[in-house]
Formats: C-alpha cells, sequence, structure tokens
C-alpha cells in the first residue's frame, strides 16, 4: 500500500477512535518511521517494509489509547527550535511561546541580561530565549532529574549554552546570583486537581506534578523574586485561563508594575512584575 493511501486509512482509524487532527496525526507517525518530510511522504511509491509496518501500526494503537504523538515522535516543535521530547517530561505547548516573547520584550533594554527559566522541563523557553539573545547568561531549573537531562540534551543539540541545575525553584543556584537576575521566567505548573480529572487522557498521560499546582508555585516565585532580581528585574508566569486576577493580586503585594497578558485567543495567559528599589 502506498504511503497516501495509508494515510487515509490511518486517518479513518485514528478518527473512528477520537484522535483529534487525525489527518495530520497519521501524517506525523509516518514521516517519521520513514525518516521523510511531507513532500516526501505523497512522493513515495514503495509501500513499508515489515519492520516499519509493525511500527507504525503499534504507535497508531499507543495514540488512539492516549500516549501524546509528541512521546511517540520524540519531537515537539516550539518556536524556532525542534526539541527532543521524552516520556515523562512536560510537553511545550504553542501557547507558552506567548510567555517568551513577553520575557524577551522585558529584558530587550538590557545588555547582556542574566536569565534564569524555573521548571524549564524540555528546556524550551531557557533555550528560546538564548536563541534570540545569544549574548544573555541563561541558566534553568527542574526538579525533574529526567527533565534536567533532557534540558541538556537539548541545549547540546542546539548549540545554545544554557546552564541547567536539579533541584526545586532557585534553590539550585549559586548564592551570588541573589539579587542580579535581570529576568525570573517560569511555566509552572498550574492545572487544579478538579481541572486534571476533566483532561484529556493524552494530557493525563503527562507528569502530574508538571501540570497539577493551581497558583501555589506563582506565590512560591513572588516571594523569592525580591531578593533575586535586581531593582526593576522582571518576574514574568504564564498561567491558567482563569488565574489573572489572583496572580495579579500576588504579584501586586511585591511587585510593581503589574501586568495580566492576554495570548493570541483573547484569553489571560502571562501575568508581570517589576521588582521595587531596595
Amino acid at each position: 500500500m502506498k504511503p497516501a493511501d495509508l494515510v487515509r486509512r490511518s486517518a479513518a482509524y485514528l478518527e473512528a477512535h477520537g484522535v483529534e487532527s487525525p489527518r495530520a496525526t497519521a501524517e506525523a507517525l509516518l514521516m517519521h518511521y520513514l525518516g521523510t518530510d511531507r513532500a516526501g511522504l505523497y512522493a513515495r511509491t514503495d509501500g513499508l517494509d515489515a519492520r516499519t509496518a509493525k511500527l507504525y501500526g503499534r504507535a497508531l494503537c499507543q495514540r488512539c489509547s492516549g500516549t501524546p504523538l509528541q512521546y511517540l515522535t520524540g519531537e515537539q516543535r516550539f518556536m524556532e527550535l525542534s526539541l527532543s521530547v521524552v516520556p515523562g517530561v512536560f510537553v511545550p505547548r504553542p501557547e507558552t511561546e506567548r510567555l517568551v516573547e513577553v520575557a524577551l520584550e522585558s529584558i530587550a533594554a538590557i545588555p547582556a541580561p542574566l536569565v534564569v527559566d524555573v521548571g524549564t522541563g524540555t528546556g524550551a523557553v531557557a533555550l528560546a530565549i538564548k536563541g534570540s539573545r545569544p549574548e544573555a547568561r541563561v541558566l534553568a531549573t527542574d526538579v525533574s532529574e529526567a527533565a534536567v537531562t533532557l534540558a541538556a540534551q537539548n541545549s547540546a543539540r542546539h548549540g545554545l549554552n544554557v546552564a541547567v541545575h536539579q533541584g526545586d525553584l532557585l534553590s539550585p543556584l549559586p548564592a551570588d546570583l541573589r539579587g542580579r537576575l535581570d529576568l525570573l521566567v517560569s511555566n509552572p505548573p498550574y492545572v487544579t486537581r478538579e481541572e486534571y480529572e476533566t483532561l484529556p487522557e493524552e494530557v493525563r498521560a503527562e507528569p502530574y506534578e508538571a501540570l497539577v499546582g493551581g497558583t501555589q508555585v506563582h506565590e512560591r516565585l513572588v516571594e523569592l523574586a525580591p531578593a533575586w532580581l535586581v531593582p526593576d528585574g522582571w518576574l514574568v508566569v504564564e498561567i491558567g485561563a482563569d488565574q489573572g486576577a489572583l496572580v495579579q493580586a500576588l504579584f501586586e503585594a511585591r511587585l510593581d508594575q503589574v501586568e495580566v497578558l492576554l495570548d493570541l485567543a483573547g484569553r489571560d495567559r502571562v501575568v508581570r512584575g517589576r521588582a521595587r528599589a531596595r
């Protein structure tokens, strides 16, 4: 069977099992196992060999069972980066690109800024900032050993020098960085326990601790930020769509120039605030 015909049949199978974007999913999986792009996929006239057919069929079943597509292909695109992804590490989302945009805007006028990304996961936010601001010193932290290993691998893959440290929030950072950060940025776990139960199966296949947290981590970051940021340094965080007012209030207790910023869909997505003079 030609790949083009296989895509059609696979898309119908995925759709019957309730998988979103069934045709795009079938194409992505088949391109992955054939090692080709979309043009090469549809130009191909040969069928699949037995081994590839078996791997592809297994991946279709896994996708129907709720395994995220990115865990099957091992790749996720984020801004200009193609990032390696593995099970057990949070998959970066397109909406988090808004967090990076706000972070970069916040440090646009600062030469050679010092930046820390908390809860880095794959390293997506830290690497996107470093790619856009090569002269910046960028560090990243994560409590997960798997995430720290993966972020370091993605850093090496793209030749972007980001120092990745394992530990809770800012605790693994060198003490001499206190009071010197120009930007503290984070996409923390912000889904509530109640919301978690309603999430699609494929989202719940990702690590619980990378998803669920409400505004607890936001509150902890606000408490830590004044001691770690330079005066006028920025704390920039991603939030859930209904958390704008609550996180804004947390920020206003300790920071100035607090803003709730929207994503492209018009939903609250990012909150930022600036450290006060000491």
